[in-house]
């Protein structure tokens, strides 16, 4: 009886019909993040180093440094850096109150259902609600006249200045903490205020020692975020100012459509500085935000 030794066929590779499945599922979003994102933003940067015939040029880079550009970069900043840092208080305390101060779960579910909808209401809306609240003839402005003697712009405040913007910015930027702080939140483990009151640390020890240096990266993030957020912000700011206040993203409106010098590279060396600005903030939040998920695996 002969027995037949038969040799294993070489296995030939197989196209993974799940992983062309999976790339086709991403495909429309690559596209879309291609041409709507990183190529308009390559362009920008290399317009910003040309002159309108197409040379190379630094011109564009040094004029961001004259006095009229340089106050526009200011302004956005402190607007940006007011609305922050006030969103992000008000905001870190509203979360508080309704992750861990005890709080009912329906003020909870309705106070997150109207952050994810406040934090994107912008815009010609957001300006137009204001000035309808608190423009010279708004509504909350005619009922503290009328009704307490109290004229609200007799004060000096004006909607259509710095507090007025940073005041409208902080409509979207409360609701847009709250949403991204309710997790770091809800991260915090019980056992960890156990812990410290077994230890024999108060309430305000534990805040102190424990629980504000495992926030910190997130309340850190957070607010940077929400100051690339309102850095990068122009309709609302355009609707409600128009050009009484000179913000970058306004300047940079203006000199691309030709209102100014119409001088579209220095537009674009306008946009490259505007990157930058929010790509730093971008990464540090990225950075921070990794940092605080260690405390929440």
């Amino acid at each position: 009886m002969t027995t037949v030794s038969t040799s294993a066929a070489p296995a030939t590779p197989m196209i993974n019909r799940d992983r062309i499945v999976d790339w086709l599922g991403i495909a429309p979003f690559m596209i879309f993040a291609a041409m709507f994102l990183i190529i308009p933003t390559l362009y920008l940067v290399a317009g910003a180093f040309l002159t309108p015939e197409g040379d190379l040029t630094l011109k564009n880079i040094a004029d961001l440094f004259t006095p009229s550009i340089l106050s526009a970069y200011w302004i956005s900043i402190k607007v940006s850096v007011a609305s922050a840092l006030g969103g992000a208080l008000i905001g870190f305390f509203l979360a508080w109150a309704v992750v861990l101060g005890g709080l009912p779960n329906w003020v909870r579910s309705g106070l997150l259902t109207f952050s994810g909808v406040a934090s994107n209401f912008a815009g010609v809306p957001l300006a137009f609600a204001f000035l309808a609240t608190l423009g010279r003839t708004g509504l909350v402005t005619v009922l503290m006249r009328d009704w307490f003697g109290f004229n609200l712009y007799s004060t000096g405040f004006n909607l259509l200045s710095f507090l007025g913007l940073t005041l409208t910015y902080m409509y979207f930027q409360i609701p847009l903490m709250v949403l991204i702080l309710t997790p770091a939140l809800d991260g915090m483990k019980k056992e960890w205020k156990e812990a410290a009151q077994i230890l024999g640390a108060t309430n305000g020890q534990y805040w102190r020692m424990v629980a504000f240096p495992i926030l910190w990266p997130s309340l850190m993030g957070t607010t940077l975020l929400l100051f690339a957020n309102a850095f990068g912000a122009i309709a609302t700011a355009y609707a409600l100012t128009g050009s009484s206040l000179n913000i970058v993203p306004i300047l940079l409106y203006a000199q691309i459509r030709g209102d100014v010098l119409h001088n579209p590279n220095l537009g674009y060396a306008l946009a490259l500085g505007m990157i930058v600005i929010t790509g730093l903030s971008n990464l540090l939040y990225i950075l921070l935000r990794m940092r605080a998920e260690r405390w929440q695996k």
